[in-house]
């Protein structure tokens, strides 16, 4: 049964059903199909059932009135408010269409616009190689070893040589730096050369030297020569030599240091050889040397050597000097027969002890043993500083492990003693070298005991002949009488005063001249 809403006067209670028109869904999307049953019904003018138009839930009811009590509703009123509703849902469907059409239109407007657009076409550029290929390098741009500069490049040399000269030196400087010695060398200089230095160059090769038949001093150092070579001809014509052993044979000083050169045999060839410098090489053995009778001098040091080969030293019955200082050996030894050894230098090594020098009790004068590890039982050896060396004057011993002089008490010979930086704590430890009556001067810097606040008095009164300690002179220079006793003293205390007087004079000068052009100026 229907029942027209307008005409009806009563209100209705709505039942708990839930609320079809009034209340959104719970997935918040609106029921298109309700919607527009109730538009139609509304427009057709029939009456709608107030059952489906005005139900509420038991839920909705309890937040309307707070106590879930149904509550009345009027038709009439729900109905405009429906109404509304769908109307306000056409116009949002309405305008989200027109908003669809619209963005649909736009697209396709913007893909029109895009298709009218002319299109640009973007062109790479070839990549840049012209780095890779090589270019023409002026001199300036190569590094000075890869430059090709001989003597004649770097030194004026009349042409043809003068034959009276017997000298040829030329020290590399910046910007003019020899890198090749030239196979011709000979055409440039005298025939008759005795000494040839070529010093702090680069060059890599030794060449143009086998010709130079009278040559004695033949000097390359610090240059960039990686092996010996040169020294002599070794040519072989019709069967016969004609290799005499020249310049080799008549050499004698040799001065290759501070190159690059690990192999030192070709020096036996020099048996005349008397100077032989290798030093700040990269030489890790002793070869050639074992035949150099008349060697005097011989400069390892700096090198790579880790023992003192017997079979190379013992040949050398005549050295004098030998320099070993800054390898890697770590015992003393293949000198017994060096019977004329004045100078050993084995320091910064890595020795802990002094021994085999039998040979040089009588002959060993100064012995460099600085910068290793020897301590007060490794210096007592019965083969090292126990012997009673008769000649010995000065022993370096600095930055060792020594903590007191005992291995000193009995080298009376002694004149210079070096032992700074060592553990010496007090002077109780000093007290052995009372004894050496000849010590003119001690380092003892770098040791505890250098601390005491009396170090330098104190050391003087157990070594009285003391006149320098630490590079200092003892008592200063009015001690050695410079200012005071002597006639010397008197003749300085004279002239100090003359100079006084004299300066004195010249300023009283000076301002009389001054008062006298300043009364000019006022008259």
């Amino acid at each position: 049964m229907t029942t027209d809403t307008e005409n009806d006067p009563q209100p209705q209670i709505a039942d708990g059903g839930d609320e079809t028109n009034n209340s959104a869904p719970e997935n918040g999307i609106d029921n298109p199909t309700a919607t527009a049953d109730t538009s139609a019904a509304a427009e057709a003018g029939e009456a709608t059932p107030v059952a489906e138009v005005t139900a509420e839930t038991e839920e909705a009811q309890k937040e309307n009135n707070g106590s879930g009590v149904p509550f009345l509703i009027d038709t009439a009123e729900s109905l405009t408010i429906n109404d509304d509703a769908d109307a306000d849902d056409k116009k949002g469907a309405e305008e989200e269409e027109t908003a669809t059409n619209n963005n649909n239109t736009n697209t396709e407007g913007e893909a029109n616009e895009e298709e009218s657009k002319p299109i640009i076409k973007k062109v790479v550029p070839p990549l840049p190689l012209d780095w890779t290929k090589m270019a023409e390098c002026n001199e300036e741009d190569i590094s000075p070893a890869d430059q090709i500069r001989y003597p004649w490049d770097v030194m004026d040399i009349p042409l043809p040589p003068d034959q009276s000269e017997t000298q040829f030196l030329i020290v590399g400087t910046a910007g003019q730096k020899i890198t090749r010695m030239g196979s011709n060398l000979c055409d440039y200089v005298s025939e008759n050369l005795t000494h040839l230095v070529l010093r702090s160059h680069l060059i890599r090769t030794m060449e143009g030297i086998s010709k130079l038949k009278h040559l004695e001093l033949l000097e390359l150092y610090d240059n960039m020569i990686d092996e010996i070579g040169d020294l002599s001809t070794g040519q072989v014509d019709n069967g016969e030599e004609e290799d005499d052993g020249l310049p080799a044979k008549n050499l004698r000083v040799l001065d290759i240091s501070y190159n690059v050169i690990r192999d030192m045999n070709p020096v036996s060839q020099c048996l005349n050889l008397q100077e032989l410098y290798i030093a700040q090489n990269k030489i890790k053995s002793i070869r050639g040397i074992g035949q150099l009778t008349q060697l005097r001098k011989i400069d390892l040091g700096a090198n790579r050597i880790r023992v003192m080969e017997e079979e190379e030293l013992s040949g050398l019955i005549n050295l004098e000097e030998l320099w070993l200082g800054k390898n890697k050996i770590e015992h003393i030894g293949g000198i017994s027969k060096l019977t004329k050894l004045r100078r050993l230098d084995v320091q910064s090594n890595r020795l802990t002890s002094i021994e085999n020098l039998e040979g040089q009790v009588d002959t060993l004068e100064e012995l460099y043993l600085a910068h290793n590890g020897i301590d007060v039982e490794g210096a007592k050896c019965p083969t090292g500083l126990a012997l009673p060396f008769k000649q010995l004057n000065t022993i370096d011993m600095s930055r060792n492990r020594l903590t007191d002089t005992s291995p000193f008490a009995h080298l009376t010979s002694l004149n210079e003693l070096w032992i700074s930086g060592n553990d010496i704590k007090t002077f109780d430890d000093v007290e052995y070298i009372r004894s050496l009556v000849e010590l003119d001067g001690v380092y003892l810097e770098y040791n505890p005991v250098a601390s005491d606040f009396e170090y330098r008095k104190k050391l003087v009164e157990i070594v009285p002949n003391l006149t320098q300690i630490d590079a200092t002179m003892v008592g200063g220079i009015a001690q050695h009488g410079y200012l005071t006793g002597g006639g010397s003293g008197d003749n300085l205390l004279e002239r100090m005063r003359q100079m006084q007087d004299q300066v004195i004079r010249k300023a009283a000068a000076e301002t009389e001249t001054e008062t006298s052009v300043s009364k000019v100026d006022d008259e």
